[in-house]
């Protein structure tokens, strides 16, 4: 999902760790333990053993774990089969395999281009 992401993971939080705090980084972050707070990221991969309570403010996230929380990913959310989510989610793009638990809301955004309204503007202030 993330290979041209993942080439260099920056962060990582281990299969016998547990983490109290928020955690603001750049790069890719891999939570295989268990964190509790908030996290803010580019991208965030959630191992099958993982659980996480808190929100998450990031580009992309994979979820095979269990999250607890609202996610906000500005491209896409990626739930895998043992991946379960208990919260809001907003984003633009979201895939749910079979298997996969998800328990919430969730909103989809659509960034649509500015440039068809450029031109209606154009053309409207060229007639007048």
């Amino acid at each position: 999902m993330f290979a041209r992401n993942t080439e260099k993971l920056e962060s990582f939080v281990g299969v016998n760790s547990c983490f109290k705090g928020d955690i603001q980084t750049k790069g890719t972050l891999r939570i295989d333990g268990t964190v509790e707070g908030n996290i803010e990221t580019d991208w965030l991969i959630i191992g099958e053993q993982a659980y996480l309570k808190g929100d998450v403010l990031t580009r992309g996230i994979v979820i095979g774990g269990k999250v607890d929380g609202n996610i906000k990913a500005k491209e896409i959310i990626e739930i895998k089969s043992k991946g379960q989510i208990i919260g809001e989610i907003v984003t633009n793009k979201l895939t749910v395999a079979e298997g996969a638990v998800f328990e919430g809301r969730s909103l989809m955004r659509r960034e649509e281009s500015n440039v068809v309204e450029l031109q209606a503007v154009e053309r409207k202030q060229a007639r007048e």
